[in-house]
């Protein structure tokens, strides 16, 4: 495991969090009429979770288990491996069906639901990075 490439991942987290608690609007009509907000958004928040992956894919690189099959498995892995808990697990499994819709289905994106995640759901990745951080010290 390269401590390097995971603290700079977990900058980029860092910084792509920020960028969606910056700019996301206080009420989802607003996000739903403002295409720029939406784009700034959706692309920070994929990256979030691409990057929770691929952190996490790192981290798993240096253990003694199977590779992931699938991006949402890699959470699973980390749980089973006392590296998150099995919620944190289950919450991040789910932003990685967003992250399909957005970079797959952007037009099927419902934005009230994006709003929510950008609102409520921005510590699930803190609490990601603090435990990854954690595991490093």
């Amino acid at each position: 495991m390269d401590r390097e490439v995971i603290d700079q991942k977990l900058e980029s987290l860092r910084r792509c969090l920020q960028r969606v608690a910056d700019k996301c609007p206080p009420d989802p009509e607003t996000l739903e009429r403002d295409l720029d907000l939406q784009d700034i958004i959706a692309l920070n928040l994929s990256r979030a979770v691409q990057l929770s992956v691929d952190i996490g894919t790192h981290i798993i690189a240096g253990m003694e288990v199977p590779p992931p099959d699938t991006m949402g498995q890699t959470f699973d892995i980390l749980a089973q491996a006392g590296v998150i808990h099995d919620d944190l697990a289950m919450r991040l499994k789910k932003s990685v069906g967003f992250r399909n819709i957005a970079v797959h289905n952007y037009e099927k994106i419902d934005w009230a639901i994006v709003h929510a995640i950008a609102r409520h759901h921005l510590a699930d990745f803190t609490e990601f990075a603090r435990a990854i951080g954690s595991r490093l010290r």
